[in-house]
């Protein structure tokens, strides 16, 4: 009985670590070289992987539809700010920050701040990476060109 007590406030006691917003270090940790698949609020999905120099690459899929693409973010777009995590991208008037609360041992959500309904949730991947990339320049999508196109 004593072990079985002990076992239970054991499992309490682990919750907090498993679950609550992550700081910008414990996101790090959590993130950086696995893969996690994720499903946006308005239907984007996809999966990708964060590099330890802040860039991202992966797949992803606009609001649900149309074809898998190919994506690549590059060094530095991922960035520890004080106590948060914010992407930074040439031609992007601002710099966004996000709310990380990690929801398992192996899945977080991500908001933007002050825009809690825009948010993803990640899980983690155990199997291989399965991402798309064609040869065909209409399939592969770089933000980075494409914002500071925008942006002139």
């Amino acid at each position: 009985m004593l072990r079985g007590v002990a076992l239970s406030f054991g499992l309490l006691a682990a919750v907090p670590a498993m679950a609550g917003e992550m700081s910008a270090e414990e996101a790090r940790h959590f993130v950086t070289g696995k893969l996690f698949s994720y499903t946006c609020f308005e239907g984007t999905r996809g999966q990708g992987r964060v590099n330890a120099n802040g860039s991202v690459v992966g797949s992803i899929q606009i609001g649900g539809q149309g074809p898998m693409r190919y994506a690549l973010l590059p060094p530095g777009t991922l960035q520890v700010k004080g106590q948060s995590v914010c992407a930074s991208l040439r031609g992007l008037p601002i710099e966004p920050c996000f709310n990380l609360e990690r929801t398992s041992e192996v899945s977080f959500r991500g908001s933007i701040s002050g825009l809690g309904f825009a948010s993803c949730e990640f899980t983690r991947n155990q199997g291989r990476a399965h991402m798309v990339r064609s040869s065909q320049n209409n399939s592969s999508v770089s933000l980075r060109p494409a914002l500071t196109a925008d942006a002139h």
